[in-house]
């Protein structure tokens, strides 16, 4: 299903087009480049729309040229330019269920490794791999902002952001456990484990979100940065773990040079948290939030990578599944963040 309303859309700009105009728009910065980012969208989605309508008319005018002249070569022409407008449509179409309040905004997420010890830090690795692979495909910008690394090998945990438009509308489908079935590198004995991860997406939030916290519901800590290498921020205590006390909830940062930025940060992190956490309770839906992160072992996985005795990528959500696991790990994860998208828009 596709729909796109063009005419609110183009209504949509003209009323943002007005404000552009209106005196004193340019005195809120902020505001100002909020409505301009928001102006450029909706005319990309305007062009984009434009675009297909044109490549579908020239594709029936091909087809008509074939029928006329007889020509059985244009039929090759006509699929390849099919197959491109089948591709550029279903692209389209996507993004018209990108409707949620911040799946236009960047995603910051986090892995953890479950149960599996050294097997499920490496998981976490190969994810990490996976995600930054599909951000790259996207032109998304992918910056680490807290990293613990495995006591054997892997990754214990990681907080990463990716930026770019709909990040969090695309991403906010991995939110869950994501469980690995496969011969165990460090086994010498060459047998099966299976091993698994939790996945947390938040959306990254502007600055004029408004949540009151009180710095007495705050427990701040300071310690030296574990990132890779010697560099610089291993060398003093900058990173920064920030606990809100009333929920328990805990966000770290020490992917910036000094302590204050890494608490400004954190405390970005931290109010988007709360803010999801206060949204949910308010739509009074905390125990059945779609995409909800669980114990992080068996029973409550996501998806499920199985790379022995055969090869498969299963959605326990929508069902949808691939036996090409190596292309998915490369991060060829499109088909299955549509098929969340779709199922998540008709059971709302």
């Amino acid at each position: 299903m596709f729909h796109f309303d063009l005419v609110n859309v183009k209504n949509k700009i003209e009323e943002l087009d007005a404000q552009v105009s209106s005196q004193g728009f340019w005195d809120d910065a902020a505001n100002s480049g909020k409505i301009l980012k928001e102006i450029k969208q909706l005319k990309d989605r305007v062009e984009n729309f434009n675009n297909l309508i044109q490549e579908y008319e020239d594709i029936e005018t091909l087809i008509e040229m074939g029928l006329e002249e007889d020509d059985e070569d244009i039929i090759i022409e006509v699929s390849s330019s099919l197959s491109m407008f089948i591709e550029k449509y279903e692209q389209l179409r996507i993004k018209t269920l990108l409707s949620g309040e911040y799946d236009n905004n960047n995603a910051i997420l986090s892995l953890h490794a479950g149960a599996g010890g050294t097997e499920s830090c490496d998981w976490v690795s190969m994810l990490l791999r996976m995600y930054t692979r599909w951000a790259d495909d996207k032109g998304y910008k992918v910056e680490i902002l807290d990293y613990l690394a495995g006591e054997e090998a892997g990754t214990k945990s990681i907080t990463f952001q990716i930026n770019g438009d709909n990040a969090y509308g695309y991403l906010k489908s991995e939110k869950g456990v994501h469980r690995l079935v496969r011969i165990s590198p460090f086994d010498s004995s060459g047998r099966r484990h299976t091993s698994f991860a939790s996945l947390d997406v938040i959306p990254e939030l502007n600055d004029d979100i408004e949540l009151e916290i009180s710095d007495e519901e705050l427990k701040i800590d300071t310690y030296r940065a574990s990132g890779a290498g010697g560099q610089h921020i291993n060398k003093t205590d900058s990173a920064v773990r920030i606990t809100h006390i009333p929920s328990g909830t805990v966000v770290q940062c020490q992917n910036e040079r000094s302590q204050h930025k890494n608490k400004d940060r954190a405390m970005k992190m931290l109010k988007a948290k709360l803010y999801e956490i206060k949204r949910q309770e308010q739509m009074k839906k905390m125990d059945g939030i779609r995409g909800e992160v669980k114990e992080i072992g068996w029973g409550s996985q996501i998806r499920s990578y199985v790379m022995h005795p055969y090869s498969m990528v299963k959605d326990h959500r929508t069902n949808q599944e691939t036996g090409n696991v190596q292309s998915f790990m490369d991060g060829k994860i499109d088909s299955f963040i549509n098929a969340y998208l779709q199922w998540y828009t008709s059971t709302k």
